[in-house]
């Protein structure tokens, strides 16, 4: 086996093994989609991102030196090899630009032009291509998730609902009217009433943080879900006063993945899973409505110290607050609010009652199989004194079913409704759970001398609108867009809060909801790495060059072992002095035409023909052949 065969197989094996190495890296990436080190490289690499891409370029930039030039020492092999037999000129002048790296420029001679800057622009490209293939980048991965949570929607969590309601005991939750943490449910429609205005809306509940309002979920990433303390006893369902949160979600990494999620990276999540919202709509009570009545007349001084000092107790009126809730059905609620010896409010004071109607003992003991079931509550109220701005009122609540995308993402949930869905018969439980809420909010909210809703309204309007609010009706518009929000925001909490306590730790046994309760929920983990991923268009575009050149030089190699004759010889066509040595030796000077347009143009289409002889083929002659 002759060194010129070994060689020229060796200059294809190489050129093989390089372009072999980057289809192979591009296979694996795109077999398992993405690629990425392991958490300990991705964080060394986050630190010297600049130091790993100058690596690659390094790599890139000898790999394309590499292949380019073996090219190049293939093509002068062919090359030598074709003047052993007659070549024009104007060939010879291509083959040498070519083997040289560069190109040749000829409007007469246009198929040699287009070759040469074809082969130029692909070796120019060879660095750029292997660059892009092995430089890591930023990537967002996504990882599907699924798993399941507490189904509120079905008649399995109304019956047990309805346990709940019966082992506790009407009378010890207050007529229904549930004490679910006084400060959350009064900040969740605070949050929700001032976000439309443009005032910040952040609302933290149980270690959690919401943007703007709960929108009725329940946090179903182990990240976000909030507090880790483990309830007490008594700390679960309808008792829950915070603590964990079981999560039954876990993603669902591909066959493909060969190492573990990037735990150290920057995760985000998109989460479809089941919420909770209500149709607020507000206005006032008409003198002549007839179904809905408003009586605020009913009211005594229940104390009185006539030689109260200014910072005593002067005084106290008892109100018996009756609304008319229609059908001839009347709810009465009482206040006490504090007033002087005289029984008169100082006009500093607030005093915003309101009554809830059906009332959630009511709906609750509603049978689930009649066609009276009550699938929206009203909210009967109005301002005095400090807040006489809000004439006689009625909110009518209609609560929604829905199922919402929510994102997590920097320490805060936010979530978009995608659809909604009325409440059925089988959910007058969950109505009643919300109408005890919304009852406890309204009665709670009101002090002896002022309201947190009341205050709430003034506030907001004060901090966002341009006017001075007033206590007629062509003021009240943003009022009641402010008081919708807010009790929108009251019943989103009372959702979550609900959620929260059946899937906290200890409710059920080993803390696995049962199936006939389970909701199943799905989305996508969005973890960013450093690596590479098969989703990049430019990886096949920049393997071509690579391709184009190893092709290249295959057939110029092959055309040399095919044409040697056995000789070794040390002429270079690329080299100049050779050239010139040659054809000095084959006397073309006295041959070839003079430089005008004219000679250069006859002199491109000589034919010269590579000469070699005496001892070890030394002398070299470029003849002129007929």
């Amino acid at each position: 086996m002759s060194g010129h065969f070994l060689r020229h197989t060796t200059y294809i094996t190489i050129q093989v093994i390089i372009l072999a190495f980057g289809y192979g890296f591009l296979g694996v990436v795109l077999y398992h989609r993405y690629l990425y080190p392991s958490d300990r490289v991705i964080n060394l690499w986050e630190q010297y991102l600049k130091v790993v891409t100058f690596v690659a370029s390094l790599i890139a930039t000898a790999l394309a030196v590499s292949t380019a030039t073996l090219f190049a020492i293939s093509i002068k092999e062919a090359l030598r090899h074709r003047m052993s037999n007659p070549i024009s000129l104007v060939l010879l002048s291509a083959g040498v630009a070519l083997s040289k790296g560069s190109y040749m420029l000829s409007r007469r001679h246009w198929k040699l032009t287009t070759l040469t800057l074809f082969v130029y622009g692909v070796l120019r490209l060879l660095t750029a291509g292997w660059t892009n293939i092995l430089t890591p980048d930023y990537l967002q991965m996504p990882i599907p998730m699924q798993g399941y949570e507490l189904d509120i929607t079905g008649t399995a969590f109304s019956t047990m609902l309805l346990g709940e309601y019966k082992n506790q005991g009407y009378a010890n939750i207050r007529d229904n009217a549930f004490e679910v943490l006084d400060i959350g449910g009064m900040l969740s429609g605070i949050s929700a009433a001032g976000q439309t205005y443009g005032l910040p809306g952040t609302f933290n509940f149980n270690g959690a943080k919401y943007n703007v309002s709960t929108q009725g979920i329940v946090p179903i990433i182990e990240a976000y879900s909030g507090s880790n303390a483990v309830p007490g006893p008594n700390g679960t369902r309808l008792g829950f006063s915070g603590g964990n949160v079981t999560v039954n979600t876990a993603p669902m990494p591909g066959k493909r993945t060969i190492l573990p999620l990037p735990s150290s990276m920057l995760r985000s999540y998109s989460m479809v899973q089941q919420g909770l919202t209500a149709n607020v709509n507000c206005r006032p009570i008409d003198s002549n409505d007839t179904q809905y009545g408003w009586n605020t007349s009913n009211s005594e001084v229940v104390y009185a110290n006539a030689v109260a000092s200014n910072t005593s107790l002067a005084g106290l009126r008892l109100w018996n607050i009756v609304g008319n809730c229609g059908a001839n059905t009347s709810m009465t609620q009482e206040y006490v609010t504090m007033v002087d010896s005289s029984g008169n409010a100082s006009s500093l004071s607030g005093f915003l009652p309101s009554v809830v109607c059906p009332g959630p003992m009511i709906m609750s003991q509603t049978s689930p199989n009649t066609s009276q079931n009550p699938t929206s509550f009203t909210i009967l109220l109005q301002g005095f004194n400090k807040y006489s701005f809000l004439n006689a009122s009625v909110c009518e609540v209609t609560p929604q079913l829905t199922t919402v995308r929510a994102n997590y993402s920097n320490d805060l949930i936010s979530s978009e409704v995608i659809s909604y869905t009325p409440f059925q018969p089988e959910n007058v439980q969950l109505l009643s759970f919300i109408a005890g809420v919304a009852k406890f909010q309204s009665i709670s909210s009101q002090g002896l001398m002022s309201s947190t809703i009341g205050d709430t309204l003034y506030s907001i309007y004060s901090s966002t609108a341009t006017t001075t609010i007033g206590d007629d009706l062509g003021d009240q518009t943003q009022v009641y867009k402010e008081l919708e929000d807010y009790w929108r925001g009251v019943v989103e909490f009372s959702a979550t809060y609900l959620r929260s306590g059946f899937m906290a730790v200890g409710s059920f046994t080993d803390n696995n909801i049962p199936v006939e309760l389970q909701s199943q929920v799905n989305g996508t983990l969005h973890i960013w790495i450093i690596g590479w991923t098969s989703q990049s268009p430019t990886y096949l575009l920049a393997i071509i060059p690579g391709t184009i050149i190893t092709i290249l030089t295959f057939v110029c190699s092959l055309y040399s072992i095919i044409q040697n004759s056995g000789d070794s010889t040390t002429f270079d066509a690329s080299n100049t002095l050779h050239l010139i040595m040659a054809s000095t030796a084959g006397d073309l000077g006295s041959i070839l035409d003079c430089f005008d347009k004219n000679g250069i143009v006859k002199n491109e289409d000589v034919k010269v023909q590579l000469r070699e002889g005496g001892v070890d083929h030394r002398e070299k002659k470029l003849m002129k052949v007929d």
